[in-house]
């Protein structure tokens, strides 16, 4: 091995999300929620739409969201506390914005791991590295304090979603078609 090549490929860890090998989450996603990811795109332009007639108010919260620029994940650890707060977009309703709860990353060594522990609905899951501004969430809902089950335990439990970062202090997951009431969540994290 050169030099030159060993240094790019230090660099790369070095820059790298922390995340499992590559390939692995496509060795682990289950094929509904590849569907859903290869349909991110338009099903969150039409949960947007729907949006659109919400609250003005919340509209207003949502589209401030949305217009801020993405940033690279490689330069923050995103470990510790956060509060979080779920957006729902399109489906029963319009648009129905949360309060904020308390939610926790963890690093095991082999990546980022999420989970909320205060509210009704909670998550559970893990981190992959999908491109610079971009990771892709594997995870699994749960209500109150019942048990999470694992990742590809089914519709009811699994949850997939493109996480952007916005700031060193911002961040969010776009859930494309969720099982439950919705046709986008967004789950916010502030410090």
């Amino acid at each position: 091995m050169t030099p030159r090549l060993l240094l790019a490929i230090l660099c790369l860890i070095g820059f790298a999300l922390p995340a499992y090998a590559d390939g692995e989450v496509q060795k682990l996603i289950t094929a509904a929620d590849k569907a859903r990811l290869d349909k991110y795109g338009e099903t969150r332009k039409v949960a947007l739409e729907e949006a659109k007639a919400g609250d003005p108010a919340e509209v207003k919260q949502l589209d401030a969201l949305l217009a801020r620029p993405l940033i690279a994940f490689s330069d923050k650890d995103l470990t510790g506390n956060w509060k979080c707060r779920t957006i729902k977009a399109g489906g029963l309703s319009p648009l129905v914005i949360y309060g904020w709860f308390k939610c926790k990353v963890t690093d095991d060594g082999s990546g980022w791991r999420l989970q909320k522990t205060s509210g009704s609905q909670r998550t559970m899951g893990r981190f992959f590295d999908d491109g610079e501004k971009r990771a892709i969430y594997l995870g699994s809902f749960s209500v109150n304090d019942d048990k999470a089950k694992p990742y590809g335990s089914g519709p009811e439990s699994d949850q997939v979603g493109y996480a952007f970062r916005n700031s060193a202090t911002e961040w969010r997951i776009e859930f494309p078609a969720p099982y439950y009431e919705s046709k986008l969540d967004i789950m916010e994290f502030k410090r």
